[in-house]
């Protein structure tokens, strides 16, 4: 079998930066093409309302939806050439920057790169934290036709 693209999911945590490392150990190996995506998760604003107690509006931050799509594109940017200037060299990498359900982007972008592996890190939730959170790399796993690496974080 020959891996010519691999897929790597970041996000701006020492998790990433390690699923990070091993995606690009392998594609150097194999001098497979990069793609990097990171998933920006919808923010979803609560239509302008009253406290009906007080009669004052309530949630409003200063910033409007456009505003944080903006703001959470260029983060989004920064994460991805952080990686890619630690860990890329002269591999090809290609960028995605989704808005999505984290799992579903990941596999979505895997798809539209033709990747023929996944890397994602994982963070270890157990627990209530995972009962709340759920796993994104446990969905990944469970919902890829990719296969998938699964880089646990060891401190």
């Amino acid at each position: 079998m020959k891996i010519n693209k691999i897929l790597i999911g970041i996000d701006d945590s020492t998790y990433a930066h390690n699923a990070a490392a091993y995606g690009f150990g392998i594609a150097h190996t194999y001098h497979a093409a990069v793609g990097l995506v990171h998933i920006i998760e919808p923010a979803v604003f609560p239509p302008d309302s009253n406290d009906s107690l007080i009669g004052m509006p309530m949630g409003t931050t200063g910033i409007d939806q456009a505003e944080l799509v903006d703001l959470q594109a260029q983060q989004s940017s920064s994460v991805i050439d952080a990686i890619k200037k630690e860990y890329a060299g002269e591999l090809e990498v290609t960028s995605f920057t989704e808005f999505n359900i984290t799992a579903d982007g990941i596999i979505s972008c895997a798809q539209e790169f033709n990747a023929d592996l996944i890397v994602i890190g994982t963070h270890s939730r157990t627990g209530i934290d995972r009962l709340l959170m759920g796993s994104v790399a446990e969905n990944v796993v469970r919902h890829s036709p990719i296969p998938v690496l699964v880089v646990p974080f060891i401190a």
